[in-house]
């Protein structure tokens, strides 16, 4: 790997020199990886100052620090991510994040990591609804979560060995009360590595859930929370989540045939293409092919058919 991370102090000069050209008249702010505790930090005092400026500002934060059980950050981000949490409109953690978001101990000052696993849509719920009423968070959607699922869509409390491989992503807007309105979009397992599918979905969650809620007449309000009255199939984010988990599906689909043709390729020459055969340089190139094809599909994302429904979370079968 080649070139360096932008630092805390970076990160708060490019700011400064948006803020100097006046380029800050944004209305949401998509924050994501972040190696360190001062980068996290960094980038929440800048939406805290975006959010002094302007009331409906809305910050969609991916807390990005691990997954399938393993941290990719220092330790020191999570209590960094967990002191901004308050000030996010929507987070979009995987499973193993929400996991590790979840705070168990007595107060908040003292919550440290659970230990907890999400093991079936109980679990999860709770983990959901405790984010929602420690810290205030009016939207949630939990990426990437393996719960065994029946055939008709239900939760199941164990796992089936014909069960057709899914991911599901479970999302949540608070009531006024901070309780939970769960909904959950599953589609089939691609079972394969892509690169960039985090960044992708938190992208297109942003225009669509922007467009949802612009529709509902939410936008101008800080928090874009919909009346108590709302049902869970017909919030604004679970109408958002829909079409970009369709948009998501084409486009990875189309994107796994494009990487088929190409490792293809490669295994028959046994070359990257540039006459290296070392392992290395081919392992390069199999990670290039396993970019998201964002431009080559970009129709996909604009015009897009739902074709995988929200359901409303009711328990586990």
């Amino acid at each position: 790997m080649k070139g360096t991370k932008a630092t805390a102090k970076e990160i708060l000069q490019i700011y400064e020199g948006l803020k100097q050209s006046y380029l800050t008249d944004f209305d949401v702010l998509l924050s994501g990886y972040a190696p360190g505790a001062e980068a996290v930090n960094a980038i929440g005092a800048i939406a805290k100052d975006l959010e002094s400026k302007r009331d409906s500002l809305f910050w969609v934060m991916d807390p990005v620090m691990g997954d399938n059980g393993k941290l990719y950050v220092n330790e020191d981000v999570i209590p960094a991510y967990k002191s901004l949490l308050p000030y996010a409109g929507l987070i979009l953690p995987n499973q193993f994040e929400a996991e590790y978001g979840h705070p168990t101990a007595a107060s908040l000052d003292q919550a440290v990591l659970s230990g907890n696993s999400i093991t079936d849509i109980s679990s999860l719920t709770t983990a959901i609804s405790t984010l929602h009423r420690a810290y205030g968070i009016p939207h949630i959607i939990v990426t990437s979560v393996r719960i065994p699922i029946t055939s008709t869509g239900n939760f199941s409390a164990t796992p089936s060995s014909s069960a057709i491989p899914t991911l599901t992503v479970i999302g949540s807007t608070a009531r006024s009360d901070h309780t939970p309105r769960l909904f959950c979009i599953t589609v089939p397992n691609i079972d394969v590595f892509f690169s960039g599918t985090g960044d992708m979905f938190a992208a297109l969650v942003v225009a669509r859930f922007s467009e949802t809620a612009s529709a509902a007449g939410l936008c101008g309000t800080k928090t874009w929370m919909s009346p108590d009255d709302v049902a869970p199939l017909q919030l604004p984010l679970a109408k958002a989540a829909e079409k970009v988990c369709a948009s998501m599906h084409v486009v990875l689909e189309k994107t796994k045939g494009d990487m088929d043709r190409e490792f293809a390729r490669l295994s028959e020459s046994g070359t990257d293409g540039a006459g290296r055969t070392d392992e290395k340089s081919l392992h390069l190139r199999r990670t290039k092919a396993a970019e998201v094809r964002i431009v080559k599909y970009q129709k996909d994302l604009r015009d897009v058919e739902v074709v995988f429904g929200a359901k409303e979370v009711a328990g586990i079968v």
